[in-house]
Parts: C-alpha cells; sequence; structure tokens
C-alpha cells in the first residue's frame, strides 16, 4: 500500500481528490444523512477551494494506492497533543479488504513521528464504520453535535486510540 501525498500547489490533484472525495462521500453519507446535507457538507469541506484552504491550514491528504490503484484517501492534522483524522476513506468496493489497518498503521506511524499521544475523530452516530473503528482499538470520548451552518448539525462520537 502506497500513500501519495497531495501537494498544496499541486492544482490537478487537488481536483482529483475534490472529484474522488465527493463521489466517495455522496455513495456513503446520502443515505445517512441526507442529500441535501450531505450536498452542503461537500460543498464546505471537499471542493477543491476547501481541500487547497485545508492544505494551507495544515491538512495532510493522501491518496491511498494499492498496486497502483487509488483505493481512497485520508487526511489528518496535529491538534494539541493528538492527530485529528479528518477523511478516512474507502471506495465502497474496496472495503472489507484489510485495507483500512494499513491506512490507520500509517496514520498512527505519522503521529508518534510527530510525538502525539493518541489520535481522535469524529463519527457520525448512525455511520457502520463504528465498527471499524472499534475492532481497531478506537473508544468513544465523548459526544458532539456540532452546527455547520444552513440548520444542519453534525451529531457525532467522538473517538480516540491512544498511542
Amino acid at each position: 500500500m502506497d500513500f501519495v501525498e497531495l501537494k498544496k500547489d499541486d492544482k490537478w490533484n487537488i481536483a482529483a481528490m475534490s472529484a474522488m472525495a465527493t463521489e466517495i462521500v455522496r455513495e456513503h453519507f446520502d443515505p445517512i444523512i441526507g442529500k441535501a446535507q450531505n450536498d452542503y457538507m461537500i460543498g464546505k469541506f471537499q471542493t477543491t477551494e476547501a481541500i487547497s484552504e485545508q492544505l494551507e491550514e495544515g491538512y495532510q491528504y493522501y491518496f491511498v494506492e494499492n498496486e497502483g490503484r487509488i483505493v481512497g484517501f485520508l487526511a489528518f492534522y496535529s491538534r494539541g497533543t493528538a492527530m485529528y483524522l479528518s477523511k478516512f476513506y474507502l471506495y465502497k468496493t474496496e472495503r472489507g479488504r484489510g485495507y483500512s489497518r494499513q491506512m490507520l498503521d500509517f496514520v498512527v506511524s505519522e503521529a508518534k513521528s510527530a510525538g502525539l499521544k493518541s489520535i481522535e475523530l469524529n463519527v457520525n452516530r448512525n455511520n457502520d464504520a463504528i465498527y471499524a473503528y472499534e475492532s481497531m482499538g478506537f473508544r468513544v470520548i465523548r459526544e458532539e453535535k456540532n452546527d455547520i451552518g444552513q440548520g444542519y448539525f453534525m451529531d457525532d462520537y467522538v473517538y480516540s486510540l491512544e498511542l
């Protein structure tokens, strides 16, 4: 498995990341939160402009490749003593193949290299990915309901993995 970093001056790959993220997020979250909220969130967090801004703010985005094929993507950044795992996605056809564990191992390695003590992430309460995170050792540390505008809320569990 290879992790190919997205560079902030690579406009072509930023656009490719946005298109891939939109496809994966739309397929996964439309049934969970509804198309209208998901469209709003994609517009807010996964456009080329949003990804470019996140890269400027210190996010690290990676294409996840297996045998030369892009199978997903991830993004994270340091926040206090934790690595915040903002994006952790695979195409639907690539799920259940053990890639998530390899992706997490990469994030753990990056967090340890940065001297961080844990990895944290938010997961929608109705997202089946909860079970995958729990099987990899994450535990709920709190619940959050965040207003993201336009009358929409992210109703999440916050998970942590101690390193």
